[in-house]
C-alpha cells in the first residue's frame, strides 16, 4: 500500500512539473527516429523495431511503455527518408498515445559526410483513468474520470553524419505546445542534442560511444552517456549512465544473412535483439527493483542487380 501511495505521489509531481514528458528509453541510440525525424533514412535499409520498457519494477502500476518504429528510405532518385512511430505509455491513471510520420531529406557533403533535415507530423493524446478518488469534486481544474483529449503534434530535426562512423543532431518535439484544455494539461516542448562516434579497435572489436542531452527548459537538463563494445559485428555489451537516475548495463546480439538472389533481385536481412537493466540510483532506489527494457529490430533491403550490356558481332550472324 505504501509503495502504491508513493508511486501515485511521484506520478502527480512528475505530471505537474513536466505536463507532457516524452518516454525514456535506455536503448535510445537504436531508436533515434522517434525524437529526431532527420534520423529517418540514415541507414539505407528498411527497419522495423519494437520496444518495451517496464520502469521502476516493484511499484504497483509502474510505468510501462510500448513503441513501434519504422525507419527507411523511399525508392527513387531523391535521397528521401521516411519514419513512422507509434507509442503508448501507461503511467498509473494516465495513458499517453502518440503517432508520428517523419519524412526527411539527405544532402551529400564533401568527404563522404551527409546532412539531413526532417519534419514529424502526428497526433498526441492523453487519457485519465476512472479508478481514482476526487479530493474536491467541485474543483473545475480536476478533469473528469475517463476524460480524454488529443491534438496535432509537430517536431523538427537536423542530423550531420558519416555512414556508421559518427553522427550529431539536434531536434525538438511538441513544438505546437498544444493545450489539452479538457484535461487542464499543457504539453511542453522538448529539446534534444545527440552525438556518437564509433572507434575501430581492431578487426574484431568496435567501441561505440553515444551522448544524449534532453531538456524542456523548465528543469535541469538530463544527460545519458553510453559506451558499448561490438564484437565481430555480432555481439555487444556496454553501460549507460544517467546522473541522478540510473546505471544501466546492456547487451545485445545481431545477425545479418548473406543476400539471397533471385533473378535480378537481391534480398538482404538483418536481425537485432537488445536488453538493458536500469539500476536505480535516485531517491526511490529503496523502493524500486530497477527497470527492464528490451527491443527487437528486423531490417531488410531489396535491390535490383545491374543489367550487363552485351554487344553482338555481325561476323557471327
Amino acid at each position: 500500500m505504501k509503495k502504491s501511495l508513493l508511486f501515485v505521489a511521484l506520478a502527480v509531481v512528475a505530471q505537474l512539473a513536466n505536463a507532457q514528458q516524452d518516454p525514456q528509453f535506455t536503448n535510445w541510440m537504436f531508436d533515434r527516429v522517434s525524437f529526431n525525424p532527420a534520423a529517418s533514412g540514415m541507414v539505407k535499409r528498411h527497419c522495423i523495431s519494437l520496444f518495451h520498457r517496464d520502469q521502476w519494477d516493484g511499484f504497483d502500476r509502474d510505468p510501462k511503455t510500448y513503441m513501434f518504429n519504422y525507419n527507411g528510405y523511399l525508392p527513387g532518385s531523391l535521397p528521401i527518408g521516411l519514419g513512422a512511430t507509434f507509442y503508448t505509455e501507461v503511467l498509473g491513471q494516465e495513458k499517453n498515445n502518440i503517432f508520428r510520420v517523419s519524412p526527411s531529406y539527405h544532402y551529400s557533403l564533401p568527404g563522404g559526410n551527409m546532412i539531413s533535415g526532417g519534419l514529424s507530423l502526428g497526433y498526441a493524446s492523453k487519457t485519465f483513468g476512472k479508478d481514482w478518488v476526487y479530493i474536491d469534486p467541485d474543483d473545475s481544474a480536476i478533469p473528469l474520470k475517463g476524460a480524454s483529449q488529443g491534438k496535432f503534434d509537430l517536431g523538427l530535426g537536423l542530423m550531420f553524419y558519416k555512414d556508421t562512423k559518427y553522427y550529431a543532431g539536434v531536434s525538438a518535439t511538441h513544438l505546437t505546445a498544444a493545450e489539452l484544455d479538457k484535461l487542464n494539461v499543457q504539453m511542453a516542448r522538448h529539446y534534444y542534442f545527440m552525438g556518437g562516434y564509433n572507434y575501430d579497435i581492431n578487426a574484431d572489436f568496435k567501441l561505440r560511444s553515444n551522448l544524449l542531452l534532453k531538456s524542456d527548459f523548465s528543469a535541469k537538463p538530463a544527460f545519458d552517456v553510453n559506451i558499448n563494445a561490438l564484437w565481430r559485428e555480432m555481439v555487444w555489451g556496454g553501460l549507460s549512465y544517467r546522473p541522478g537516475d540510473a546505471i544501466a548495463p546492456m547487451l545485445g546480439f545481431q545477425k545479418c544473412l548473406a543476400p539471397a538472389q533471385k533473378g535480378r533481385t537481391s534480398f538482404a536481412q538483418c536481425f537485432m535483439l537488445g536488453y538493458s537493466y536500469d539500476i536505480t540510483t535516485s531517491q526511490i532506489k529503496d523502493y524500486s527493483a530497477g527497470s527492464h527494457e528490451i527491443f527487437v529490430t528486423y531490417c531488410f533491403n531489396i535491390s535490383q542487380m545491374p543489367i550487363k550490356s552485351r554487344h553482338g558481332n555481325p561476323r557471327f550472324l
